[in-house]
């Protein structure tokens, strides 16, 4: 019996809500035999959607996320994880943190990303002070641990001094939903739906906050507008932390009116998002793993992301790699985007066949396997 953390799942919209859904669903196709726990903070069973397949089962608890979390991590009393999911073999923690956990339980936990050591400017204060002490502290209890990258993984031996042969690198895929769209209508109706012009777009996905570096990319576009190009910058993504100097940059830059915040797009409307931009642009100072760069190539749109953290590691040789710190090189590579077509072809290319080489279905089995270690072990 294995016992998983839905609760990124049910209540982000965000990349790591999307990481736990795509992987479980892909792990329900493959597996009908061991018994799945998922436990939902925060929910009712009347609020849950149907279960993934019959031997997934829901654990849901009313107490918030929030709460778990003072209860837990500050003032750390011994509630176990099983008093909500019952007794398991394995618990399976996805979004950095750890649960007390009854003796004889063995515990993965996912961590996605150390930005907030890497980068912590970009980090909320308090999150950023409950991290630090709750994150490390989570992975010398974890059993084992996985990374949502090779980078991340490195972050973690580095700055941890976490054991190598402890982490294991599991990659996220891309679904096949994300498909080019050519319809009209259908990219019509999606530009209808989110209240969008008909000028082209740069699409950018992602939570606003400064690890994003909106603030650059907006300055990027609005030189290149300066230069003639008439072209706007969607980004979907829910607000964060921080934002407020974003939006000085749009003021600042008289970019109102060609910056459209659309909120957490529906994944349904992604695929058409993706295919009606000129490009997409990942710019960050630093990502775990860039699930928005595969999914744009697996659209047939071209990219340009930054050359730092796990970001080329995903890229390969399929995008335009660019320091996210300067503002030239960003500003260039998108002008290159706009009025190169031979390089645009090349990297609509390059970037099919490497989003290819990404699939839910290739993490799940490799999930499978850190269980079945884990458990047998």
């Amino acid at each position: 019996m294995i016992a998983i953390d839905y609760t990124p799942a049910y209540e982000q919209g965000g990349g790591i809500g999307r990481y736990v859904r795509e992987l479980v669903a892909a792990l329900a196709e493959l597996d009908s035999q061991t018994d799945y726990r998922l436990f939902v903070a925060g929910a009712g069973h009347a609020s849950l959607p149907p279960q993934p397949a019959p031997n997934f089962s829901w654990r849901p608890a009313r107490i918030s996320p929030r709460w778990f979390a003072r209860i837990w991590h500050r003032a750390r009393l011994p509630l176990p994880v099983e008093a909500f999911v019952g007794r398991v073999d394995l618990y399976h923690a996805t979004d950095f943190v750890l649960p007390p956990t009854l003796p004889g339980t063995r515990a993965l936990l996912t961590v996605h990303d150390l930005s907030f050591v890497r980068v912590p400017e970009t980090a909320s204060p308090s999150l950023k002070a409950y991290l630090d002490v709750v994150v490390p502290r989570s992975v010398s209890r974890a059993d084992h641990v996985l990374a949502d990258s090779t980078a991340t993984k490195s972050d973690l031996v580095e700055l941890y001094g976490t054991p190598a042969e402890k982490i294991t690198v599991l990659l996220s895929g891309v679904d096949e939903r994300f498909r080019r769209v050519d319809d009209a209508a259908v990219l019509a109706q999606t530009r209808q739906r989110y209240k969008l012009p008909a000028t082209p777009y740069i699409f950018s996905v992602g939570t606003v906050q400064p690890r994003k570096n909106y603030g650059r990319l907006i300055q990027a576009l609005a030189r290149l507008r300066g230069g003639g190009q008439d072209v706007d910058l969607v980004i979907a993504g829910g607000a964060g932390w921080l934002e407020d100097p974003i939006y000085e940059t749009i003021r600042q830059h008289d970019m109102t009116g060609h910056v459209h915040f659309i909120g957490f797009a529906d994944e349904a409307d992604l695929p058409a998002l993706y295919s009606g931009a000129v490009g997409v642009a990942i710019p960050s100072l630093y990502e775990g793993f860039g699930l928005p760069v595969l999914e744009a190539m697996a659209c047939g749109t071209p990219v340009v992301t930054s050359n730092v953290s796990s970001l080329p590691e995903v890229a390969g040789d399929a995008a335009l790699l660019v320091s996210p710190t300067d503002l030239d090189t960003i500003t260039h590579a998108l002008e290159q985007l706009l009025t190169d077509p031979t390089l645009r072809q090349a990297l609509v290319q390059r970037g099919l066949a490497r989003a290819s080489q990404f699939t839910w279905e290739a993490a799940a089995r490799q999930l499978q396997q850190v269980y079945g270690f884990l458990i047998h072990s």
